[in-house]
């Protein structure tokens, strides 16, 4: 009779990496920050994301006994990503099968170390784990997805004496494979984590995605944003809530405006902050010296603001042409072409755009806090 072996689990195909000790710097995977991966409120959500865009296709799925994983719970897989890229750096093997205690994990990410966090980070593993995503980001052949949780699993550890001694937790192929990519990673600010909205918290991370630190900003038009977002507020609500934001001016590191075309279309432009908190093209007080000195930091001085203040770049800033062609609405693809080709050719009279003062824009009455609406 033939012997049936049992099949190795999963855990018993990886080695146990231990989480490191150290202050160091977060870590984002690059398709989180650009995509709609996450319900941007702490309710409880089971209506699925579906995202289609060109040649990518998300669908995230979760069971009514948790919910989706929210933008917040994210915070456990950029502690996971940090661990691993600052364990790579350092020449150390990592693996998929992590352990750490909530303490280091709830530390890193900036919250209390009570026992009503520790609660709220198991109920945060609960929803990273039961929720589904099926995607085609990053699948070699045409029409292929890969279709995981963010957490294959996870358990509470306990020692000889039966004491609590941490968790351990495994994160799945898909994610552990970009994070070990440096050109999928970026460092974002740890002031991320004082985000409190969740609008705020997703727009940061798409900022930090496409516009970087390049001196010229980018910008996004409001309907595309919208469906990246993976809301299921009302467009015009969300609308709303993008000029709070700009009107609050609550990202680490960017500021925020909005342009108006001239056909009426409006537009989220951001630029990298100066370390003083104004934008990189600094203003510098008549009167001051011709002859600056090399290095000289930029000016603090902030102008009166007007209602409305046309751009003070002479050249149009950048197209940002990949991420707005990737809406699927064709409509808006195509001006982004039209606006390529027109920008490639000498004209007298280029294209006018407004630039509006945030502090100027409406301020209604929130129905409720930006972070809790969906």
């Amino acid at each position: 009779m033939t012997a049936r072996h049992r099949p190795i689990s999963e855990r018993g195909q990886l080695d146990l990496f231990h989480a490191l000790p150290g202050d160091f710097a977060p870590r984002d995977a690059q398709d989180l920050m650009a995509y709609p991966f996450f319900s941007l409120s702490k309710s409880h959500r089971t209506a699925p994301i579906d995202f289609v865009a060109g040649d990518v296709s998300i669908r995230v799925e979760a069971v009514p006994d948790h919910g989706m994983a929210t933008i917040w719970d994210a915070d456990i897989l950029i502690w996971a990503a940090s661990q691993i890229v600052e364990a790579r750096d350092a020449g150390l093997r990592t693996s998929r099968l992590m352990a750490a205690t909530p303490y280091e994990i709830l530390n890193f990410i900036g919250r209390g170390v009570g026992l009503r966090d520790y609660q709220r980070l198991k109920a945060a593993l609960d929803r990273l784990q039961s929720t589904t995503v099926a995607t085609s980001i990053r699948q070699p052949a045409e029409g292929r997805r890969h279709r995981f949780s963010w957490i294959n699993e996870w358990q509470e550890r306990t020692d000889r004496s039966g004491r609590p001694a941490g968790i351990e937790l495994i994160v799945p192929d898909w994610f552990y494979r970009a994070v070990l990519d440096d050109a999928l990673v970026l460092t974002i600010e740890r002031a991320y984590f004082g985000l409190t909205g969740g609008l705020d918290r997703w727009l940061y991370r798409l900022v930090r995605k496409h516009g970087g630190k390049q001196r010229n900003g980018w910008r996004f038009d409001f309907r595309h944003l919208y469906q990246k977002s993976g809301s299921l507020s009302p467009f015009k609500r969300f609308a709303f809530e993008l000029r709070d934001i700009i009107r609050r001016q609550p990202l680490p590191g960017y500021t925020l405006f909005i342009e108006v075309e001239r056909g009426g279309r409006v537009l989220l432009a951001f630029e990298p902050s100066a370390p003083c908190g104004q934008t990189v093209d600094g203003l510098v007080l008549s009167g001051t010296r011709t002859i600056v000195p090399s290095g000289t930091a930029g000016s603090c001085y902030q102008e009166p603001k007007q209602r409305l203040s046309p751009g003070k770049h002479a050249r149009n800033r950048a197209l940002n042409l990949e991420s707005n062609q990737e809406s699927n609405i064709r409509r808006r693809a195509r001006d982004v072409e039209n606006i390529a080709g027109r920008a490639e050719k000498p004209s007298a009279t280029p294209s006018k755009r407004t630039r509006i003062d945030p502090s100027s824009t409406p301020q209604l009455p929130l129905d409720q806090a930006s972070g809790e609406s969906e």
